[in-house]
């Protein structure tokens, strides 16, 4: 290596450098009459020698130095051989004028380098523009390329070039202008992810590190031919043969389900475990090895070379051959066996053995899932949240046009969870992430949410019965527009809630959660309707700015009602799980735009709140609790005359019985010296009564002429419905639940027949 280049490190050298960028603290060392000087200036003591004392001070680096040392690390985990050291490495990018480049992090090894360019902010910005910077680094590309292989003259060396940001939402324009010029961008995401693999496979991470960055850049110096044997299954050719898993490991990928890889949908994979890698790590170290084949979709851009031999038996369907594999980076998804295949990453056998293969060529993406989830059918099984998102991806380009609203849902839920301009980042659970305070919010839930609004077309028999509000008739134009809508309205309601906003769940004021989001999405589709029909707004003809402008004065009427709810109300919202504690929030935010615009009256807000004021629970529970009391008297009394003291016994179901016995034992296990023993007859519920009309010869005997609902027709079963009902009534939580008008009229029913009230 050249001298000049004395800021690229290697062997010790590099391992001082890594020592030196993961250090978190300053090291000093004084002399012992320094040490109050020291405390005063908050170095921390470490050590006292016999000569000197030894401080520390934890490191004040800046945002930009702290994430270029994280992808350096990275980098140097990964197994790259040449770094920079410190952060004034420099290439020349033009021989003419001797101009230069300062790269924040450079890596390189013996096959690739890698150029990086690094931005890091404290706290999430949005709006910004990298135009100047990433074309500046793309019009240097070819000088700086030519530079490292000057640098680098004995090895043939593929060059590729990151845009590394964090806490950067990145505009559409400037993801267009790196893909312009070739550059990858990595972001806070993907350097997670990649460190999380790093944490199960080692320096394996390499290959999809070098996958994404060289996806279809020719490997240099592969061999790709390999015996194959071609058949035909499920109307789709696929080859049959074994390969060397180093071979495998350069070319293959694996779509984990990640934040890192929202761009590469459909991801389905589940990520690696590290404990089944392990296993299967020791278990081939140890001279095992599997049978099964792996399953790989080649991805080809022209018809791979496959030469027959000239032995063939002629009566097989199968055909022998030599199969010639793409040279190339990432041509091959690998859909099943991907711990099986990384197990030999980090094994002397990975050259030395073969595995093997049955590989499918350019599988369309849906056909890929349906295979991952055929194969997996069976097995582990495939996390709602990722099944969620995989049959969106299926049912994009469906027959039935209302499944493809089922899909635009499904994405639009996950893009408002991974998208850094969404006011929704990192606030739904996309992947296989774990529920948190902060979040909250399933994919599912926004889905359904979407479903119930009218914003989009619905069809029978394909045949459009009803025009949405927002959908365009295509899929990607309807996707489109309303994603840019919620887009630009949770960044209002945001903005609106901003004290609450970024409170997670185990706070009480907390306003992001599934009944809320349920609510905001019914509500914006409340306020369009609205619009369209009183307002004569045409909003698929209107601009997004445009439509969200004039819905700012009903949004700012709702975030009021939502800032005006205590603590207490918001998390009783919350607790009211299902469509109840949906519906109470939405149909409570409808009801304040009402009292703000008259004419604002959606269908159904009326008889809501007719059956949810509660205007009827106490007459209500009144009525029951009376209602009660005289089942319990005729039963108890007819049984009493019919049985005898033994009444409990004989003429009860052995259940009920047994469940009554249990129930007084429990109470009178527990009782204080002095309290009256509980009593079997004393513990029977509502609906046991029914059980005991109806065994045995009680119903014909004792209660058919006392318990049969007038009017009904029927058996014995059919005549006691009524009390089923009632019980139902009965266990409804009276401090949450409203009795309806129609339940209340079946308990004056009840009331006036039973009690002759």
């Amino acid at each position: 290596m050249m001298v000049l280049y004395k800021d690229i490190v290697q062997e010790q050298d590099l391992i001082v450098e890594q020592k030196r960028r993961s250090e978190k603290y300053d090291y000093i060392k004084v002399d012992f009459n320094q040490v109050d000087t020291m405390n005063s200036n908050g170095w921390q003591l470490v050590k006292k020698y016999k000569t000197f004392v030894k401080f520390r001070k934890e490191k004040l680096i800046s945002d930009d130095e702290a994430f270029e040392n994280q992808i350096w690390l990275l980098f140097f985990k990964l197994g790259f051989t040449y770094l920079n050291k410190g952060r004034k490495f420099i290439l020349p990018y033009s021989e003419k004028d001797g101009s230069t480049k300062q790269i924040d992090v450079f890596a390189a090894d013996d096959e690739s380098a890698l150029i990086v360019e690094c931005k890091a902010a404290n706290t999430l910005e949005k709006k910004v523009s990298f135009k100047t910077e990433i074309e500046a680094l793309g019009g240097r590309k070819q000088g700086i390329i030519q530079a490292v292989k000057k640098l680098f003259s004995n090895k043939k060396l593929k060059v590729g070039f990151i845009f590394a940001t964090k806490n950067y939402a990145i505009s559409s324009q400037d993801k267009e202008r790196m893909s312009d010029f070739g550059i990858i961008h990595f972001d806070e995401d993907v350097l997670t992810y990649y460190d999380e693999l790093y944490n199960h496979l080692g320096l394996a991470t390499r290959y999809q590190l070098l996958g994404n960055i060289f996806a279809g850049q020719k490997i240099p110096e592969m061999h790709n031919v390999v015996p194959a044997i071609e058949g035909e299954m499920g109307k789709q050719i696929y080859y049959s043969f074994s390969i060397e898993p180093d071979k495998l490991l350069k070319l293959g990928f694996v779509l984990h389900h990640d934040k890192a890889n929202k761009n590469e949908m459909p991801a389905y994979q589940r990520i690696i475990k590290k404990s089944r890698l392990k296993a299967v790590q020791e278990y081939i170290n140890g001279g095992g090895f599997f049978p099964n084949s792996i399953i790989i979709n080649i991805v080809s851009k022209k018809e791979l070379r496959f030469d027959k031999a000239n032995l063939q038996d002629e009566k097989s369907l199968s055909k022998i051959g030599l199969l010639y594999l793409p040279q190339e980076y990432k041509s091959v998804y690998i859909i099943d066996g991907q711990h099986r295949l990384y197990g030999y990453s980090n094994s002397q056998w990975k050259q030395k053995n073969t595995i093997p293969v049955v590989a499918f060529v350019n599988l369309k993406l849906t056909d890929q899932i349906k295979m991952f989830m055929d194969i997996n059918e069976n097995q582990k099984a495939v996390p709602k949240n990722l099944r969620t998102t995989l049959e969106a991806n299926l049912l994009w380009d469906a027959k039935d046009y209302n499944d493809r609203r089922k899909a635009i849902s499904s994405r639009i839920a996950q893009k408002l969870g991974e998208d850094k301009n969404s006011a929704l980042y990192g606030r739904i659970i996309t992947g296989e992430n774990s529920s948190t305070p902060m979040m909250s919010i399933t994919l599912d839930y926004i889905s359904k949410s979407l479903k119930s609004t009218n914003f989009y077309n619905i069809y029978k028999n394909n045949v459009l019965i009803k025009d949405g509000t927002i959908d365009k008739g295509c899929v990607e134009d309807t996707y489109d527009t309303l994603y840019r809508l919620l887009l630009s309205l949770f960044d209002v309601m945001e903005t609106l809630l901003h004290e609450d906003w970024d409170k997670g769940t185990n706070d009480e004021k907390a306003v992001i959660c599934n009944t809320f989001i349920y609510a905001y999405i019914r509500i914006f589709s409340d306020i369009i309707d609205y619009l369209i029909k009183y307002k004569n707004i045409n909003v698929k003809g209107s601009r997004i700015d445009d439509i969200v402008d004039i819905m700012n004065p009903y949004l700012n009427a709702v975030a009021i009602k939502i800032e005006g709810l205590s603590g207490e109300e918001r998390e009783g919202f919350r607790k009211q799980y299902g469509r109840v504690g949906d519906n109470k929030l939405w149909r409570t935010l409808q009801l304040e735009l009402h009292k703000n615009y008259q004419d604002f009256n959606p269908d159904g807000m009326e008889e809501f709140w007719k059956n949810n004021s509660m205007r009827y629970n106490e007459e209500a529970y009144k009525l029951i609790m009376k209602i009660e009391l005289k089942i319990k008297e005729k039963v108890i009394s007819a049984l009493k005359k019919k049985y005898g003291e033994n009444w409990l016994r004989q003429g009860c179901p052995k259940d009920v019985y047994d469940n009554a016995n249990k129930l007084a034992s429990d109470k009178n296990y527990t009782i204080k010296d002095g309290e009256p023993l509980a009593l079997p007859e004393d513990q029977l519920h509502l609906i046991e009564y029914r059980d005991i009309m109806i065994y045995s010869s009680n119903w014909s005997e004792l209660f058919e002429n006392v318990f049969s609902q007038p009017t009904i027709k029927g058996d014995k079963k059919k005549k006691t419905e009524w009390l089923q009902k009632l019980n139902t009534i009965r266990n409804k939580n009276a401090h949450t639940y409203s009795i309806t008008e129609e339940e209340y009229e079946f308990l004056l029913e009840i009331s006036k027949w039973l009690l002759g009230e």
